[in-house]
């Protein structure tokens, strides 16, 4: 026993070794940017800046683009308020993908006047970003191009790119990221809209086989928001809506969405296992309380500080003063956003109901239920009016769980 309590502290000294490598195995979490992304400043823009600051540690804000008919337009943010971040700011400049050619010196003259007026309004300017979703066989002129926009920067501003997966088995790739600093590997809405728009295992992979290509520091955007898809009669796409409202509308349409829970789970795999050279996530895109097709505030905050999820989706029945008329409303009580549910059970002491909002009724054998016509987000702490019912006496429902997912 003596000889058991002489070796002690040397037992202890052991054993705090081994926790302190243990810690020093484990990675810290990624650090998180974001992609401010809206064309029109507004007030609730730069409210969702300012009280993102404790979460997000680097800004890449969109300041310039070319169209599909190589018009040029550029985005003027409030530069004192992501200077009183004091993060980091990267102007990215997107040229659309479908754009056929460009004079090559003409667009660096753009982004030559983009890279000046940047560096004047006392932002912690950490340099350009290019976003070109272009085809893989335009990889060479692209190259060209970053090459031409090199000498543009100063020492520690930094040239990056928007890479996409569909490079990787182009031989062309290295030349291509052999020209920049760093790069951000973009894994959402890259496929065919009717494969959704993120899927984890495929980002995984797409992960992993870039990481072998890059040799600098990179970075992967992940998704925060919801789009719409409109297909016409001939299958083809007729819109996308997303940070943009469209007035075009098609004859079939699909709700895609980034479920917070999947992509929780997906950063939770990255922060415990990240690829070689990954530096951080680029979330696209910053929420405001007018955007309502990206995340709530809440869900976007809980998923980048790593704070649990609680989803929590409640039916009630709102009383009316002509009683024994009542309101039937879904609440989302939790931080969490959650696809609308397919199917809400009413209470069959209920003789007459009706639905609204993208629920329709229907009858069966087993009762009354609302049927969810239309895909929806209910956001953290809303509630929706989803129809009505008339009863003689109380009033319930019921949210089968499999359909609230």
């Amino acid at each position: 026993m003596l000889h058991l309590v002489q070796r002690l502290p040397w037992l202890l000294l052991g054993f705090a070794v081994l926790w302190l490598a243990g810690c020093h195995a484990r990675h810290a979490p990624l650090g998180n940017q974001a992609y401010v992304w809206q064309r029109q400043w507004t007030p609730a823009l730069a409210q969702a800046v300012q009280k993102n600051v404790d979460v997000v540690h680097g800004w890449r804000v969109l300041a310039a683009e070319v169209d599909v008919q190589g018009q040029w337009r550029v985005f003027t943010p409030d530069w004192n308020v992501f200077a009183s971040t004091g993060e980091p700011v990267v102007a990215v400049v997107r040229i659309e993908g479908q754009l056929p050619q460009w004079d090559e010196a003409v667009l660096r003259a753009h982004v030559q006047d983009v890279v000046t007026a940047w560096r004047a309004h006392g932002l912690s300017f950490a340099g350009i970003e290019i976003d070109h979703d272009g085809a893989t066989a335009r990889l060479p002129a692209y190259t060209h191009f970053l090459a031409a926009l090199r000498p543009l920067l100063h020492s520690g501003e930094r040239l990056s790119i928007t890479a996409l997966p569909t490079w990787l088995d182009s031989a062309e790739l290295d030349k291509l990221l052999a020209q920049v600093d760093e790069a951000v590997l973009q894994v959402h809405a890259v496929q065919s809209p009717r494969a959704g728009l993120f899927n984890p295992e495929q980002a995984r992979a797409w992960l992993a086989s870039f990481a072998r290509r890059m040799h600098k520091p990179w970075r992967v955007a992940l998704p925060a928001y919801g789009t719409r898809v409109s297909w016409d009669a001939q299958g083809r796409i007729a819109a996308i809506e997303s940070e943009r409202p469209t007035l075009v509308h098609g004859d079939d349409a699909s709700e895609l969405f980034a479920d917070p829970s999947v992509m929780q789970a997906f950063v939770a795999s990255l922060d415990a296992n990240p690829p070689r050279g990954l530096a951080g996530i680029v979330w696209f895109r910053l929420p405001t309380d007018d955007d309502m097709r990206a995340w709530s505030a809440a869900t976007w905050r809980a998923v980048l500080a790593r704070t649990p999820l609680k989803v929590s989706l409640l039916a009630q029945v709102g009383g009316r003063r002509e009683a024994p008329l009542h309101d039937l409303l879904l609440l989302n009580a939790g931080n969490a956003d959650v696809p609308l549910p397919s199917l809400v059970r009413l209470d069959t002491a209920c003789k007459l109901a009706d639905g609204i909002n993208g629920f329709a009724l229907q009858r069966t054998s087993q009762g009354m239920f609302l049927l969810r016509t239309q895909a929806g987000l209910l956001r953290a702490g809303q509630q929706l009016r989803i129809g009505w019912l008339r009863c003689q006496g109380p009033a319930a429902m019921h949210i089968d769980a499999w359909s609230a997912r």
